[in-house]
């Protein structure tokens, strides 16, 4: 992570009204819908940019905003009037599609929706913790439930529970200090999505795993504290995943 330089525009996930279009350019308009998310060039001749997972160039992606850009330009983000952005990392939105829903898909759904499929999560009747319920927390929620997965909320706040199960249709909710609940949970998920940041211990969350099972990290918590032991005794997986490529994010 590089620091901020300013001054600055900061803002991804940006939605919009294509109002000028260059030369040469097929497939967009002035006058349609278009979204930006966390990035808005990269090197465009490695195998990850030919895979359409631009995100992970071998050049670096250039962010959408405070990334140096090709020619040395800082990148300036969504708080403007107006943003250049080349077609290639723009995203078309539907006409019927309320704009202020497409936002938040354009990073943290497409965050945690990645991980999601190619993990197999989608299975019908499997169970899924969510560590924290922020912006990406809540995504994994929503997509868990259509996906129509038994969701368990963890979260550090028990301010949270009223959310979870009245806006998000959460299954169960469990204030992450409480030691005896998560200990009564073990072996019982089959998947874990770990979105919170913030310096913490993931062996109890492993424990709550099914055998092979599967946890994911898609925020930043710090240094990764944890007990091999636990991933070798159940055959489980730890692994990562940061957002995602132009083509499934379309």
């Amino acid at each position: 992570m590089r620091c901020t330089d300013h001054p600055i525009v900061p803002g991804h996930e940006i939605v919009g009204v294509a109002e000028e279009v260059g030369m040469n350019i097929n497939g967009i308009k002035v006058g349609d819908r278009l979204g930006v998310g966390t990035y808005v060039n990269s090197g465009r001749d490695c195998e990850f940019c030919e895979e359409r997972l631009k995100i992970h160039c071998s050049k670096g992606a250039v962010f959408t905003f405070n990334g140096v850009d090709v020619d040395g330009s800082i990148t300036k983000g969504g708080y403007f009037t107006f943003i250049v952005v080349h077609h290639r990392y723009c995203y078309r939105i539907l006409e019927n599609y309320p704009l202020e829903s497409a936002a938040p898909l354009l990073c943290a759904g497409i965050t945690v929706y990645r991980p999601m499929i190619h993990h197999k999560m989608s299975q019908l009747g499997k169970s899924l913790e969510v560590i924290g319920l922020g912006g990406l927390g809540h995504m994994a929620v929503k997509f868990g439930k259509a996906f129509g997965l038994n969701i368990t909320v963890f979260s550090t706040s028990i301010n949270k529970k009223e959310e979870a199960f009245s806006l998000l249709g959460a299954d169960k909710f469990v204030v992450s200090s409480d030691k005896e609940e998560i200990k009564a949970l073990a072996k019982s998920l089959d998947f874990i999505i770990g979105t919170a940041s913030g310096n913490h211990l993931f062996d109890p969350y492993i424990e709550v795993l099914k055998m092979g099972g599967v946890l994911v990290l898609v925020g930043y918590p710090g240094e990764l504290k944890l007990e091999s032991f636990h991933l070798l005794r159940g055959m489980k997986t730890a692994t990562s995943s940061a957002s995602g490529g132009t083509k499934m994010t379309q």
